[in-house]
């Protein structure tokens, strides 16, 4: 029989730390200032903490739903986007200007 700690997947285990973050990030979306929102993340490790030695599936695949449920409502509606990101706002303004000619001499004299 397994021990609690290897119950689960590796899937299962990058899931949860998938949500860990999420929780995090939408957590800083909401408080901009570090300080502050450093209270909040040790508040959100210790919910995780309280969960992480349960091993029944079914109560386990519960607690999830409720947090997925739980980050859906407090889902902040203007989330915060580095500039540089995709949908922020420096996000693919200064492309590089294109290697190719800007004008094709060699189709337009074979079709000449």
């Amino acid at each position: 029989m397994s021990s609690p700690a290897t119950a689960f997947s590796s899937a299962h285990r990058l899931y949860v730390k998938s949500l860990y973050r999420r929780y995090l990030k939408n957590a800083l979306d909401w408080t901009v200032r570090r300080d502050i929102w450093r209270g909040q993340a040790m508040q959100i490790r210790a919910e995780f903490e309280v969960n992480r030695n349960v091993s029944d599936p079914r109560g386990l695949a519960e607690i999830l739903q409720k947090a997925e449920a739980h980050l859906v409502d407090m889902k902040h509606p203007d989330p915060c986007v580095a500039p540089t990101a995709p949908g922020g706002t420096k996000w693919e303004r200064n492309l590089p200007p294109s290697m190719a000619p800007l004008y094709d001499h060699e189709a337009h004299s074979a079709a000449h």
